[in-house]
């Protein structure tokens, strides 16, 4: 049985980025943990017609379907792309005490 709950996937340009808003969304409870990789990840992509590559900073957010919209409002407030990657997946199942915090911290 699917829960409320999402991992949301974003890119960030920097480090400090990643912190900015991983820190932000947490505080405003948009979110209840981000793990930021802080080692860059390589992405290679297509953008206004050409084939390019980036290091960027992967965000991993923990929050509910009822916060999303909210999250990615704030996610497109403070992120420095046109279009930054957000992208939700659906939490299918976790550990009931693990998901009970999780929902407490939002």
């Amino acid at each position: 049985m699917p829960t409320q709950f999402r991992l949301v996937l974003v890119t960030c340009a920097s480090l400090a980025e990643a912190r900015k808003i991983s820190r932000a969304i947490v505080e405003k409870r948009l979110a209840a943990c981000v793990n930021i990789h802080t080692a860059p990840v390589e992405s290679i992509y297509r953008w206004k017609g050409k084939v390019e590559s980036a290091r960027e900073h992967l965000l991993l957010i923990k929050t509910t379907a009822r916060r999303l919209k909210a999250l990615e409002r704030e996610v497109l407030r403070l992120h420095s792309y046109e279009t930054p990657e957000f992208i939700s997946l659906r939490i299918a199942s976790g550990s009931s005490d693990y998901l009970k915090w999780l929902a407490s911290s939002l």
